[in-house]
């Protein structure tokens, strides 16, 4: 062993070098690939399990508005709004078409609801994101 050794600076599991000229190569951990899902499925998964629901107010606009949501559309904006979900989005415009959804995306339920027509001069505000679905 050298002069200049030091057992204190030797980490738990290397041996000692035996001449200073000569290194040792550190011990490796023995570290497993993690198994199962990665933690973005997880997120997906339990963001994509609750359904997007209609507030009372968006149900309104729907109605007077003579706006229609088919399943095809429905699916487009459920796919938005797990979107949004994935990218950290609060509160989100998600565009179907002609149809403009103000989404709270934690609680999952569109706000309200404007269509082509009333879009022309129509500001959105208390948003942090817009998805085209």
């Amino acid at each position: 062993m050298s002069a200049g050794f030091n057992p204190a600076l030797v980490p738990p599991g290397v041996s000692a070098p035996t001449d200073a000229r000569t290194r040792t190569q550190p011990v490796r951990p023995n570290v497993q690939t993690p198994q199962g899902p990665a933690f973005s499925d997880v997120l997906k998964g339990v963001a994509g399990s609750q359904p997007v629901q209609f507030s009372k107010h968006a149900v309104q606009r729907l109605e007077r508005r003579n706006l229609a949501v088919d399943s095809a559309s429905m699916q487009r904006l459920q796919d938005g709004v797990d979107r949004a979900a994935g990218k950290g989005a609060r509160d989100a415009v998600v565009l179907v078409d002609d149809t403009a959804f103000v989404v709270s995306v934690r609680n999952r339920t569109v706000i309200t609801a404007v269509g082509k027509d009333q879009m022309t001069d129509h500001v959105f505000t208390n948003i942090d994101s817009a998805v085209i679905a």
